[in-house]
């Protein structure tokens, strides 16, 4: 029978097996990806943002989404909905302290950010993502989803460090919702809805490169000198003349998580606006690389079930001979000794 010392031999040779093949086949860890040279993104700055929340509107009109309605304090119902979800892709949100009279100050003041994707260059829904639902761009690097594939785990829902991909619940066919940069107009001369309607360039599309060096030339103005922006597109010829805000130092979106396609100007500290502080690696970085040490070549879980398979066997009872018809039983040893009867 197995006992507690054969059993810990078993785990101790179990455990031997796996650190061999550890050692025999190390795994190497994986660095973050890296941007693709003709990535397209957006570029938002909060110190331009009116808070219309034309780009919301513009957004479902663009990709078919209903209406989401809220209800107010008063027990009216607007399309102004408050997050984004399955229904809403795109929405704007304001900070406010105190008396909230001064745009882009922390005391008494009050910002405007954007929420929607951020098309990180490394995505963890799509590292995590079993049947390649989600998948990145290589040309663009935008990050897509594929409704015919998806088999409706949520794993990216759980994955993604901004808690961006959203499932409709309450449908009988349920599906992700999350913003694709409105890949589907760019082959008509089109481009992100949000983009195209914003009055003050807030919200700016265009290739990445582009949009780091139109962060630079407003990071070089003095804060309150007149300026002009491009509205739309990067490089357009079509303006708006505002004021240069007076930036924080960081661009969210640059480090974060290996870089995202997705860039945002603000005047006050992104924590204040609800943007997650992240470290630079990638979680899909790290859990591939995770999963390669422990799977690496299937050997570490080959060599621990072979030596479970060795410890059963060696302990599986032999089989009893089959007695002639007519024979009498064999004689067997039932563990109570030669004394007869109990």
């Amino acid at each position: 029978m197995l006992n507690r010392r054969t059993l810990l031999k078993g785990l101790a040779g179990g455990a031997g097996a796996v650190a061999a093949s550890s050692i025999a086949a190390p795994a190497e860890a994986r660095g973050n990806h890296t941007m693709p040279e003709h990535a397209l993104g957006l570029l938002y700055d909060g110190t331009l943002c009116i808070g219309c929340r034309a780009c919301i509107p513009a957004c479902k009109e663009a990709n078919g989404m209903p209406a989401e309605r809220t209800e107010l304090a008063a027990g009216n119902y607007w399309d102004a909905p408050l997050d984004i979800s399955g229904k809403t892709l795109n929405v704007i949100k304001a900070y406010r302290d105190g008396a909230g009279s001064h745009k882009d100050q922390v005391v008494d003041g009050f910002a405007f950010t954007k929420v929607s994707c951020m098309h990180c260059v490394d995505p963890s829904c799509v590292s995590a993502c079993p049947v390649s639902a989600m998948t990145k761009d290589p040309v663009t690097g935008i990050v897509t989803y594929d409704a015919d594939a998806c088999i409706g785990c949520r794993y990216c829902v759980a994955a993604c460090p901004f808690g961006v991909p959203r499932f409709t619940y309450d449908t009988p066919f349920p599906k992700i919702s999350k913003c694709q940069l409105c890949q589907h107009r760019l082959g008509k001369g089109r481009y992100a809805a949000c983009a195209e309607v914003c009055p003050t360039g807030a919200t700016l599309f265009g290739p990445v490169a582009l949009l780091e060096k139109e962060i630079e030339r407003r990071r070089s103005l003095a804060p309150g000198a007149k300026t002009t922006f491009p509205r739309g597109r990067v490089g357009s010829a079509d303006s708006y003349e505002g004021i240069v805000g007076k930036y924080v130092e960081h661009t969210y979106g640059s480090t974060e998580i290996g870089g995202t396609q997705v860039l945002h100007l603000s005047g006050v500290p992104f924590e204040l606006l609800g943007k997650p502080a992240l470290p630079d690696v990638s979680p899909a970085a790290r859990s591939e690389t995770l999963q390669r040490a422990i799977y690496n070549h299937l050997i570490a879980p080959l060599g621990f079930f072979g030596v479970l398979a060795l410890v059963a066997w060696r302990h599986m009872r032999p089989a009893e001979p089959v007695a002639a018809p007519g024979a009498p039983p064999p004689d067997r040893d039932d563990g109570r000794g030669s004394g007869g009867e109990p």
